[in-house]
């Protein structure tokens, strides 16, 4: 009998024991939903937090000052080691594609009676370039506005909506940040959280000369972003960032740093390692489910042998081989694991979906978890249906046309 004949044999067997078929294929079922919707919640939290990383800037090194305690590096325990000449020096060095110096703090926006808390920026025109969000109305403050201490704005997508009322274009209005007036001349497109959850469209920026000299009155910045011309010269350009720091903050050999730079890409890496092993994890504990429905299936595969043991007899008096037999019953136990593992698929597809909506967590069912859950229960049909098929074919004919 070809292939063809044992699926119409396997299908016909089901269709006579619709509950009991239904039954057996429940654990493949759950099994294959479940390793489905693991890989889609690991891989979608995966992306998303890529996607945040990536949304802080490409190629980028991030310099934090280090806060010191105890009375020697400052009274009230804490020190900023950062100055805007340090971005400068580190605009200098080879491979560097663009540096922008941060100084921010909140602040209290008005307009027209109108008030909302936001945070406040001071950086330079390269932010928008690191950062890839150049304005979607008007433009970005310039190095002019910088060494004039210009008193210009450019507001996020929700500062904008929270601010002004709807239908009022932003740019070319005059906002009070704290007891200052400044003019909005541009307005960022929606960006969304930051990696930490941080609400990046509720920021204003303006040139980071006005935000040291009149709005928070420091000479220091609170980090400098660096953007490297290439991905591989990130390792050497952190060590040549280290250095040139060190240098300038007279820092003795042995001595601890007063700074901090960090690697996006090493975080990434990192971060990317984490999902992949916690999508592993959580595939493998769904994968035991399947196991568990292949040894369901098994049982019921010896169930079956035995209620018709009599037909096996008669297929081999008529001449059939111990390897038609098997195919047989090789062909009923993967059958039942496809049949289940389609259904499985569907579920598990619908499952991804519902735990998106309801819970605002991305999801990503990709084709690869689909043909890993369904290859996987084939291999669990072949490996628990093998035993009863060989079992089946192992039969002496004369003992089966006897069996009662």
């Amino acid at each position: 009998m070809n292939l063809a004949g044992n699926f119409g044999i396997a299908l016909n067997g089901l269709r006579s024991n619709k509950m009991r078929s239904l039954l057996t294929i429940l654990g493949i079922v759950i099994g294959v939903a479940a390793v489905i919707v693991m890989i889609a919640v690991g891989q979608g939290a995966r992306a998303r937090i890529t996607s945040q990383i990536e949304s802080m800037g490409s190629n980028l090194l991030m310099v934090f000052p280090e806060f010191s305690r105890g009375p020697v590096r400052g009274a009230g325990g804490s020190a900023n080691t950062l100055t805007r000449e340090d971005a400068e020096a580190i605009a200098g060095l080879p491979y560097v594609e663009r540096v922008a110096p941060e100084l921010s703090g909140n602040a209290t926006l008005r307009y027209e009676g109108q008030t909302w808390t936001a945070q406040v920026s001071g950086t330079t025109p390269d932010m928008q370039y690191i950062k890839d969000w150049t304005p979607e109305r008007g433009s970005f403050f310039s190095d002019r506005d910088i060494s004039d201490n210009a008193m210009v704005a450019v507001i996020g997508r929700t500062a904008a909506d929270n601010l002004f009322p709807p239908g009022v274009d932003p740019v070319g209005r005059s906002i009070g940040i704290n007891r200052l007036n400044f003019t909005v001349i541009g307005v960022l497109p929606a960006k969304g959280a930051s990696i930490g959850g941080q609400e990046q469209d509720n920021v204003v920026y303006i040139p980071i000369s006005t935000a040291q000299v009149r709005l928070f009155g420091v000479n220091n910045v609170r980090l400098i972003n660096v953007q490297a011309g290439s991905a591989e010269s990130m390792a050497f350009l952190q060590d040549s960032i280290t250095n040139l720091l060190r240098e300038r903050h007279r820092i003795p050999q042995g001595g601890s740093n007063d700074f901090n730079v960090r690697n996006l890409a090493a975080v990434l890496a990192t971060a990317e390692d984490a999902t992949r092993i916690m999508t592993l994890l959580l595939a493998s504990v769904a994968g035991v489910s399947l196991l568990v429905g292949g040894i369901g299936i098994m049982n019921i595969m010896l169930v079956s042998v035995t209620e018709r043991t009599r037909e096996i007899g008669i297929r081999m008096a008529v001449g059939a081989t111990e390897l038609s037999i098997l195919t047989q019953f090789l062909v009923e136990a993967v059958t039942l694991c496809l049949l289940g593992g389609l259904i499985g698929i569907v579920i598990g597809f619908l499952g991804s979906k519902l735990i998106s909506m309801a819970a605002g967590w991305p999801t990503a069912v990709t084709l690869s978890s689909v043909l890993l859950a369904v290859g996987f229960s084939a291999a669990v049909g072949i490996f628990f249906g093998y035993y009863p098929a060989k079992k089946a074919a192992g039969l002496n004919p004369i003992d089966a046309l006897r069996f009662e």
